[in-house]
């Protein structure tokens, strides 16, 4: 077994290294990121850090406001389209690779395949979204295969609901939003009969909130009849959509990140996944699903992974806050105990706020205890956001994603920590930042007890510790005892260690030298049952004692 750690990267921004970074900007001003920019030496550092695997998001093409018509690809009207660069949940060809990332335009795809080679030969694999649920509202298939038919081809549109449509539509009414629909252009964008959008909004005149640039899909369910299901004979959504899934499959990629995978219907799931897994056995999938009563529905349908997002995510951006103890986190695993092994915990993502915005923590260094501890905890992956280990701080406005404490999905930009490390121009904080995160990924990676072993919280006998998580980890003769401080302050803290623990982990009492995996420090324990263990612990900080048993 491995640890799997996921880094994720927003393929437009990492490798930009344009300052200019005017607010809604053109990509002739403000440059943008390339496929090409992932070279051997870059993914080498990358997999350095103790990466597994890389998930390039926004790589299949999507809405924007650039002009591409020369190379054949259609024009998307400025009205329905978020930011210049748009966003990438806002597919307009599955089948094609977004231009922006590419040298050579016309060599999109080649170039795709080329990144997915290089990644590998760096000994890491490739996860790239799949988004399932909706499309960009001008979505045209130019590269799809000769013998497909494109989405929304063979619909009837006069039907509001058909199994066998692509689309949802609101017959006789014209798409009717609430903004001005010229945006500038000599002619108005127009939609006739409007098409449901992609936040299950099913009438012609959605509001500034919701996902108006986006249509949804119809895999079968009827919302208008309230969410009856029309699964046979199969959709033809379902059919469509799983043969996008082969065709980035065939290209050598390692899985999928599935966007809003519980708004799409769990029976679609159990048939793609089953199909795309006979062929192509060592694909994940790794869904986007907020509704912890659907975890388990989704992972019999197929998925690997899932996000915890409500569970594990809301608890540690609460403890870092100061808004509940530490031992909340023990609440937090127990209630997907037995699915633990598949949920993905993180603590940004390009939805998220920033650890170091002044809208989270507004210091990095606040990250670090949720970061070892989400890390070492369990056997189950974790996922990093590229700039997350430099402690990049999401304050710029940079054009339609404002000044929200996240990294632009919708606008050219380029990220001021990345760029600063490809320099060397980061801070003396920052670069301990970023060695205290890439320590923990080598343990993580490296030790047994956190790929393998088993996990015992010892916070039920610690109810003392407000501010600091402790738990070990036990694997043949090897015991890891982390405990991370979440306080601001350094404290000399004593950890008891209850006699269950002993039983549960098969210890004997002994006295021993541990090792602080993170520092190399040595410290003289008594393992005894229902006995206390003291030591110093850092603030924001935590220590990985290693013990031979």
């Amino acid at each position: 077994m491995e640890k799997v750690i996921v880094y994720q990267i927003f393929t437009r921004l990492f490798g930009n290294r344009n300052l200019s970074r005017k607010e809604n900007g053109t990509i002739a001003e403000n440059g943008c990121g390339k496929m090409v920019d992932f070279t051997p030496q870059v993914l080498k550092d990358i997999q350095k850090m103790g990466i597994s695997h890389v998930w390039y998001t926004g790589i299949i093409r999507h809405a924007t406001q650039t002009d591409y018509t020369e190379y054949g690809i259609p024009r998307q009207h400025p009205a329905i389209v978020k930011g210049r660069a748009g966003s990438p949940y806002a597919i307009t060809d599955y089948y094609d690779v977004d231009p922006d990332l590419a040298v050579d335009v016309k060599q999109r795809m080649k170039e795709f395949e080329q990144l997915v080679q290089r990644t590998h030969e760096a000994g890491l694999k490739v996860i790239i979204d799949f988004v399932p649920n909706h499309v960009a509202r001008q979505y045209h298939s130019v590269c799809k295969p000769k013998k497909v038919k494109d989405l929304g081809e063979t619909d009837d549109s006069m039907m509001g609901f058909d199994p066998q449509n692509n689309f949802y539509y609101c017959p006789g009414q014209r798409f009717d939003p609430y903004f001005d629909l010229y945006q500038g252009e000599q002619e108005p964008y127009l939609e006739m009969p409007a098409k449901a959008t992609g936040n299950d909004h099913f009438d012609n005149a959605p509001g500034k909130n919701d996902w108006y640039e986006t249509v949804k899909l119809n895999y079968g369910v009827d919302y208008y009849a309230g969410r009856i299901g029309h699964f046979d004979p199969i959709p033809d959504t379902w059919l469509k959509m799983t043969d996008i899934l082969l065709f980035w499959a065939k290209k050598g990629i390692d899985g999928f990140r599935c966007d809003m995978a519980e708004m799409v219907p769990a029976e679609f799931w159990q048939y793609a996944t089953t199909i795309v897994k006979k062929k192509y056995k060592h694909i994940v999938f790794v869904g986007e699903v907020y509704n912890p009563h659907e975890y388990r529905h989704y992972l019999a349908s197929g998925f690997d992974w899932l996000y915890d997002k409500v569970g594990m995510y809301d608890t540690m951006r609460s403890v870092i806050c100061g808004q509940a103890p530490a031992c909340a986190i023990s609440h937090a695993w127990q209630q997907t105990d037995d699915i633990r092994d598949h949920m993905l915990y993180f603590l940004e993502n390009h939805d998220e706020q920033r650890i170091a915005s002044d809208f989270f923590a507004a210091d990095a260094q606040k990250g670090v205890p949720a970061m070892m501890a989400s890390l070492l905890m369990q056997q189950n992956p974790f996922m990093l956001y590229a700039g997350e280990e430099y402690g990049e701080r999401g304050m710029d406005r940079e054009g339609f994603s404002g000044n929200d404490g996240r990294t632009t999905i919708f606008d050219y930009w380029s990220v001021d920590t990345l760029c600063r490390a490809a320099s060397g121009q980061l801070t003396e904080q920052e670069k301990a930042l970023h060695d205290i995160h890439v320590k923990t990924m080598h343990i993580a990676r490296q030790e047994k007890t956190v790929a393998e072993g088993v996990f015992f919280d010892l916070m039920y006998v610690n109810s003392h510790l407000q501010r600091q998580y402790a738990f070990l980890r036990r694997a043949e003769g090897e015991l890891l005892l982390v405990v991370v401080n979440f306080d601001g302050s350094d404290v000399t803290i004593n950890v008891n260690v209850p006699s269950h623990a002993f039983d549960f982990l098969t210890m004997k009492e002994k006295k021993v030298i541990a090792t602080d995996l993170l520092t190399k420090e040595k410290l003289a324990m008594s393992m005894k049952r229902d006995g206390a263990v003291r030591m110093e612990v850092g603030a924001y900080s935590g220590r990985v004692w290693k013990i031979k048993l």
